[in-house]
């Protein structure tokens, strides 16, 4: 019975600590939600916007964001929208945004059932709107070629995956409307970030197509061995 399925009929557990109760409990959501701030790869790779994320890839939040995104639970979209939000908000301060959600690769979108990013970048720009900010979501970023999984690839294999990977789809122009007095800023919105070469090959094909890239926003961003690296599978 597929997962989404199983949280309509059986009482909800906590996708973080398994407690019962919710989807998602108020202790694990509020360490979600709780530590926004700039978090930068190291090594960050040549491009890569400024990025910023609402909290490390610690267990509750990385039991949640597999839970959304390969189990079909998504029930923890609002939750993980709310922290997405987060970042994008002390990643832009007061300016209007434009959210552009990295694309998943199609054999990824149909294993999963959904587009999990498009779906968080729709939600964080409802709960931007509601707290008062300008927002718009804009899908322009597409996919040229097939790329390989990047679980397990390293830093450089995963920038040689992706190289040219993405494009800019016809008549997509990144500008922010013109009511919006032109203090709007890009924000590219992703789950989480590990090497951040995903990031960085996004931002290059909105600048070739003329798009001022200047900040990233992501849900996580991992830390290994003191350095914040990117579990990106795609």
């Amino acid at each position: 019975m597929p997962t989404a399925l199983l949280d309509l009929v059986l009482p909800p557990r906590c996708a973080g600590c398994d407690a019962p109760g919710a989807p998602l409990c108020p202790s694990c959501t509020a360490g979600l939600h709780g530590e926004p701030a700039r978090r930068m790869p190291d090594p960050s790779p040549p491009g890569l916007p400024e990025c910023w994320s609402a909290t490390p890839y610690t267990t509750a939040a990385r039991r949640a964001i597999v839970a959304y995104k390969e189990r079909g639970r998504t029930a923890l979209a609002r939750p993980l929208a709310g922290a997405l939000a987060l970042a994008v908000a002390a990643a832009a301060g007061e300016r209007p945004v434009v959210l552009v959600p990295v694309p998943g690769a199609r054999s990824a979108l149909r294993r999963r059932g959904h587009d999990p990013v498009g779906a968080l970048a729709e939600l964080a720009a409802v709960c931007l709107h509601a707290a008062g900010w300008p927002t718009r979501v804009d899908r322009s970023l597409v996919h040229r070629r097939r790329v390989a999984d990047q679980a397990g690839l390293s830093s450089p294999e995963r920038a040689e995956n992706l190289a040219r990977a993405f494009g800019v789809a016809r008549g997509g122009k990144g500008a922010v409307p013109g009511s919006w007095g032109g203090s709007g800023v890009v924000v590219l919105v992703d789950d989480i970030v590990t090497t951040g070469a995903t990031l960085a090959e996004a931002a290059r094909a909105l600048r070739e197509a003329g798009w001022e890239v200047p900040l990233a926003a992501t849900i996580a961003a991992t830390r290994r061995r003191g350095r914040i690296l990117d579990n990106h599978g795609e």
